[in-house]
């Protein structure tokens, strides 16, 4: 696993987002057994202590499920997955407009711009 971490960003949030990133794409189904905390700070480079911080932050968030002497686990409540893909969707969406923004393209270009590169997309990709 490498994670290059933004030094100016809390970590703890930075593996959160990593995490929640592969739950959203599938990697780490509904129901599955999320590393030790122990594991994951090896293999993430970190302190545990910080792990531990990201397991409960998600726990907090719904997205994960601590069970006594078993471990952390994905939920299985799919609607809580959905929200967060929808989330980190919007997110994505925000920092684009900003960057878009920044450029100086007014929001029509921006959405004339979208649909061209979709269209262009799907005729590139037929599937």
């Amino acid at each position: 696993m490498t994670i290059s971490f933004d030094h100016h960003r809390p970590i703890y949030l930075q593996l959160k987002e990593y995490l929640y990133s592969g739950i959203c794409r599938g990697e780490r189904p509904p129901g599955e057994k999320l590393p030790s905390v122990r594991e994951f700070a090896v293999e993430a480079g970190v302190n545990p202590n910080t792990v531990s911080r990201t397991y409960s932050e998600m726990e907090r968030d719904g997205v994960a499920v601590s069970k006594r002497g078993q471990g952390t686990f994905v939920t299985t409540e799919e609607h809580i997955i959905d929200k967060l893909r929808v989330e980190l969707a919007e997110s994505q969406v925000d920092a684009f407009l900003q960057s878009m923004e920044r450029m100086g393209l007014p929001p029509h270009k921006i959405v004339e711009l979208i649909k061209d590169r979709a269209e262009n997309s799907s005729k590139e990709d037929p599937s």
